[in-house]
């Protein structure tokens, strides 16, 4: 991959600087930009004209990206060229009038209640790597967080009770509840925790005895930024899934945030509060969900309405 620009790296300092957009996000956009950049023969990206991007997005279709690539592709076009427009950089956005496909309606991939709890057992039968394993998936369950989320929650974060305090995307943060099994996990986990302590975070420098290994962070590691990685946890919960009998393929730490929503809202919960739980800005990216409520409004109604059972 060639070099970005120094106007792609100007919109990638302003995407992490003022909107708090992730590592992961920040990649994902770098990448985006590489590849319409690649495409273009004949033209540098920060110079592509209307017709330039629409021959991308033509380019794209006859490859048969999906529906949902070709949208995210032309939405970071969008931000892009938005920049360079706003910073003075073009006098005009040949973006604008780039028309998004249509996105089918997908439904998210959730686990069944009894498949969750089947997890939680297996976790708890991991050995010497039950105690974090329960902690880490109890808690991932009863707060629906984000992976990202989940694996560098600071020690701070559990020292409100029933409550987590979670940074999220853009540094926002928000309170998020979790029940009574949860924070037993994590307060079983929290007294046995220095085990998971590298050594490099011993705290050295003074005689005596050797001091408390500390680290920040509730799920430490050895990697680089000192707490246990995406892919960490993702593979752990394969063995947890190898271990409970179901297809690792189907278990995923967003497949269990999906559950999270699901199993809430199929118990009685609102939009509103699974919105504020989840982290999301807005709440129709919080409406994938309302194939549950449609379910159980038809259940009410099959179910308790007089009528229901009548053949007409």
């Amino acid at each position: 991959m060639n070099a970005p620009s120094r106007h792609v790296e100007a919109f990638l300092e302003m995407m992490a600087v003022e909107r708090g957009a992730s590592k992961h996000t920040l990649s994902a956009y770098a990448n985006d930009l590489a590849d319409v950049a690649a495409s273009l023969r004949d033209v540098s990206l920060d110079a592509a004209t209307a017709d330039d991007l629409a021959g991308y997005l033509r380019k794209l279709a006859k490859d048969r990206a999906s529906p949902r690539t070709q949208a995210r592709r032309i939405s970071c076009l969008r931000q892009f060229f938005q920049f360079l427009f706003a910073e003075g950089l073009r006098s005009n956005d040949p973006s604008a009038g780039l028309e998004t496909p249509r996105l089918g309606r997908s439904l998210p991939k959730y686990l069944t209640e009894a498949e969750v709890e089947a997890l939680l057992n297996a976790a708890r039968g991991l050995g010497a790597r039950a105690i974090r394993a329960t902690a880490l998936l109890e808690l991932l369950y009863a707060t629906g967080l984000r992976v990202s989320e989940l694996v560098s929650l600071p020690v701070a974060a559990m020292r409100q009770g029933m409550t987590a305090i979670v940074r999220g995307k853009g540094g926002k943060e928000r309170m998020v509840p979790m029940g009574m099994a949860a924070r037993e996990a994590v307060d079983a986990y929290i007294a046995v925790r220095a085990a998971d302590i590298p050594a490099k975070a011993v705290v050295a420098g003074r005689k005596g005895p050797a001091p408390t290994p500390t680290s920040p962070w509730l799920f430490p590691s050895s990697a680089k930024s000192g707490y246990m990685t995406r892919e960490g946890f993702a593979l752990l919960l394969k063995d947890i899934a190898i271990a409970a009998g179901i297809a690792p393929s189907r278990v995923s730490p967003h497949v269990l945030r999906h559950s999270f929503a699901t199993h809430l809202l199929s118990h009685g919960a609102d939009l509103r509060s699974l919105q504020q739980m989840l982290g999301h800005a807005d709440i129709s990216t919080t409406q994938i969900y309302t194939h549950v409520l449609e379910e159980r409004l038809r259940r009410l109604v099959t179910e308790h309405h007089p009528l229901a059972g009548l053949k007409l």
